[in-house]
């Protein structure tokens, strides 16, 4: 992260105060918004740490509704002019509209994937039998369930909370063989070179934004919303809307056994189609409802939201509705 320039350095401009979680994995993502956005305002910007209820709270988080637990204080803190802006996790953010904030910018994406951590050095294939198995996500259990059950594999998933460091340290302490953990968090913490097996979408599709961030302001605010409109990825945009329409349309939250990810596909020179695929499942995977759609790139976010739509409405007509309630680990 970048010292904050003074004042001075910027015309005397006042920091832009931008809000964030207290976790190292939420301090390097907003370090590196902030450095985003000082190029993009010629401003300084301050970090100012805010707890969220989802940082105090022991139980798990599809006990406790998952959805805005992380970013309603962040929120608030914006609503109350404490902070200008705020940066979130995107698959974090509930898919409803906040009355007075805009989603200003969805910065280019990382990896999406789910990351593997095992004792050992092993991949998924090569876990024993009874293999223990740590993830704090109903759809990360869902799919696993089902994905060891293809290969005629035996795991047990076991709930987990804390940090990234905390869950690695229950492979190294020997209490789990393996944990799963989003490729991009262990990325902007410098730890991907700790996965053992980075996991195929194919097998295990991530959480619906999953990689991306957010980064929201007042909508009264319309000038610093222009200036950090210049952050956003067309490209990440159009998929992330995708994948969060699906998951609206299902009326899930982001503790439920969801997984949607939109694909840009093309020839090598020129992108030319989107392909969306979702999952609803059944904490031990012996029901999934798994569908794909592949289409056009939509012109806009608009366009995005309505493929979101058309497959969620297929995965309902397949019984997905009925998954809905799987959320307790």
């Amino acid at each position: 992260m970048n010292p904050t320039p003074s004042p001075a350095a910027s015309g005397g401009a006042p920091p832009l105060r931008l809000g964030t979680r207290r976790s190292a994995l939420a301090m390097a993502q907003s370090g590196l918004v902030a450095d985003l956005v000082r190029e993009a305002t010629g401003r300084p910007v301050e970090l100012v740490e805010i707890t969220t209820y989802g940082d105090t709270s022991r139980e798990h988080l599809a006990q406790i509704g998952g959805a805005g637990v992380f970013v309603s204080a962040l929120r608030e803190a914006l609503l109350g002019g404490g902070i200008d802006l705020a940066v979130h996790s995107l698959k974090d953010l509930p898919t409803a509209e906040p009355e007075g904030l805009a989603l200003a910018a969805v910065p280019r994406r990382e990896d999406p994937r789910d990351a593997l951590i095992a004792r050992d050095g092993l991949t998924f294939a090569q876990l024993p039998p009874g293999a223990r198995i740590g993830t704090g996500s109903p759809r990360r259990a869902a799919q696993l369930n089902a994905w060891a059950r293809s290969r005629g594999l035996d795991i047990e998933t076991v709930p987990i909370r804390g940090n990234v460091g905390t869950r690695i340290g229950y492979v190294r302490s020997g209490r789990l063989d393996a944990v799963v953990l989003a490729a991009a968090g262990l990325i902007r913490l410098g730890r991907i070179g700790e996965a053992t097996e980075l996991l195929d979408a194919d097998h295990v599709l991530p959480a619906p934004g999953q990689g991306a961030l957010a980064v929201e302001c007042a909508a009264s605010n319309a000038a610093l919303a222009a200036r950090l409109a210049e952050l956003d990825d067309p490209s990440t945009r159009v998929a992330v809307t995708a994948e969060r329409s699906l998951l609206a349309a299902l009326e899930a939250g982001c503790s439920a056994p969801v997984g949607a990810l939109a694909d840009l596909l093309g020839d090598g020179q020129a992108v030319t189609e989107m392909r969306l695929r979702g999952v609803v499942g059944t904490l031990d995977g012996t029901t999934l409802v798994q569908l794909s759609t592949t289409g056009p790139v939509p012109a806009s976010p608009s366009g995005a939201a309505d493929l979101g739509r058309v497959l969620a409405a297929e995965m309902l007509a397949k019984g997905a509705a009925g998954l809905m309630g799987e959320r307790a680990l």
